[in-house]
């Protein structure tokens, strides 16, 4: 994919965006040709398609193949899930999402999970500094899983992912969407 790609992607992000979820090359055909203006996967639908367990259980060069052979298949933009980077080094994510990037994704969600929230600052910034060294400006949606995870307290949820999203915006502005699960 391309930067052109990557313009459009983030211009359908000016409007409500529907964006199915595909977990192999024929879904995601199958996705467009339903009208679907970009096409994301699921790490939960891949790696189970695959024989794997969600929660960064999938190898990250399989990964890389089903989003080449989506990419394939499909003229509209890619984003695919990226569980936490698959690994705790942020150096390695943005390897690994650098490989996204050459295989066609130019977005990402990239999710917290349970480690410190530091560590996924630090993830943000590596990957916004890999996607500008690939020339693509990359869609990096920044998941917290407050919610999903039970981080803190129900009565801190809110607060927390407030905390979260202020300090992604403050630590990477231009780097991403938040969204909290």
């Amino acid at each position: 994919m391309s930067q052109a790609q990557a313009a459009a992607f983030h211009a359908l992000h000016k409007d409500f965006l529907l964006l199915p979820n595909a977990w192999d090359a024929a879904s995601a055909r199958l996705t467009q040709e339903h009208g679907a203006k970009a096409i994301a996967t699921s790490s939960a639908a891949v790696a189970w398609a695959h024989g794997f367990a969600d929660g960064n259980h999938f190898p990250i060069a399989k990964l890389v193949t089903v989003i080449e052979d989506i990419a394939k298949s499909v003229s509209v933009p890619i984003s695919t899930d990226a569980e936490g980077g698959y690994t705790d080094d942020p150096k390695r994510v943005a390897e690994n999402v650098t490989a996204l990037i050459n295989a066609g994704a130019v977005g990402i969600n990239l999710e917290d999970g349970k480690a410190a929230h530091d560590l996924h600052l630090r993830k943000i910034e590596a990957v916004r500094e890999a996607a500008v060294h690939a020339g693509i400006d990359l869609f990096i949606n920044a998941r917290t899983d407050v919610y999903l995870q039970k981080l803190v307290p129900a009565e801190q949820a809110v607060e927390e992912t407030l905390r979260r999203a202020g300090a992604t915006k403050t630590r990477a502005p231009a780097a991403c969407s938040r969204r909290a699960w």
